[in-house]
């Protein structure tokens, strides 16, 4: 069993070390709690159950905490997929949510399984997820004193489960006053990606993303037969061509983690029930 989170890039030009010590520690916590909760459950149910924990954490730029847009309003985006059915669900641009990546899960079992905007919201309120606001202080200040990170808040996780399943799980409160009905890398297949040989989760700016179609092309190289590291060097020595800003992690079915970034910024933790890995 092998688990590996992200919590999108740390941006020295408006974040504090303190900031970034804190994101470091909250992640070695989660990544614990979460292989903890692999053990008795499958990789799909753990990918949505850490991703959950860090939309609940305001260090981290998505649910709680999520980017305020340029109306002033908080619009998130989440998505899951699982390797082995290769099933995918998620919801794009949904509203007053406090965890859009359980709306994603839920949709998971129909038919129409990636809803946005006013269809996610009226969909989630009919399945019981109440409106609550993501809204938190410091977002608001930024807002009204039009400070803008680069498109660097986005977390997601990667687990293979102890009978060889993978899964992928990827959230983000966007940008930051991005244009309205904009959408993200974070529920696509660029961003999110599982087959049952891989799987990758990604951050960074979406439309980069989704350019270079980073998580599928990865997922489908080592699917194809690449190493993984073979995959992630080739994949993002074609997102450096477009001078893309993206950042990924990935799992193997022989448990291999692996990330790389196109600016070391980025901060992970990964846990193997022996090893912790926290990077940046």
């Amino acid at each position: 069993m092998k688990i590996i989170i992200h919590g999108g890039f740390f941006s020295e030009s408006s974040q504090s070390i303190e900031t970034k010590t804190a994101k470091q520690n909250a992640l070695s916590d989660i990544v614990k709690k979460s292989y903890e909760y692999l053990k008795s459950h499958t990789a799909l149910q753990t990918v949505v159950y850490a991703v959950e924990l860090l939309e609940n954490d305001e260090l981290f730029n998505a649910g709680i905490g999520s980017q305020i847009q340029s109306d002033g309003k908080i619009r998130m985006s989440a998505s899951i997929m699982d390797g082995i059915t290769t099933k995918f669900s998620g919801v794009i641009n949904i509203e007053e949510t406090k965890n859009p990546i359980r709306v994603a899960e839920k949709l998971f079992t129909y038919d129409d399984r990636v809803l946005g905007g006013s269809g996610a919201i009226t969909f989630a309120r009919a399945n019981g997820f109440e409106k609550f606001s993501t809204e938190i202080p410091q977002r608001r200040k930024e807002y009204e004193d039009k400070v803008a990170s680069k498109g660097t808040g986005t977390v997601g996780c990667v687990a293979l489960d102890a009978n060889g399943n993978i899964a992928a799980a990827t959230s983000t409160g966007g940008k930051g006053f991005e244009m309205p009905g904009r959408i993200s890398d974070s529920a696509t297949t660029a961003g999110n990606y599982a087959t049952n040989t891989c799987g990758v989760s990604c951050t960074g700016v979406g439309e980069d993303i989704v350019s270079a179609v980073v998580a599928t092309k990865i997922v489908t190289r080592v699917t194809d037969g690449m190493l993984i590291d073979e995959a992630f060097e080739k994949t993002f020595a074609e997102l450096k061509v477009i001078d893309g800003f993206a950042g990924a992690i990935a799992i193997d079915k022989f448990g291999n983690i692996y990330h790389q970034d196109s600016h070391p910024k980025m901060v992970f933790a990964s846990f193997n029930g022996n090893d912790l890995e926290v990077f940046n």
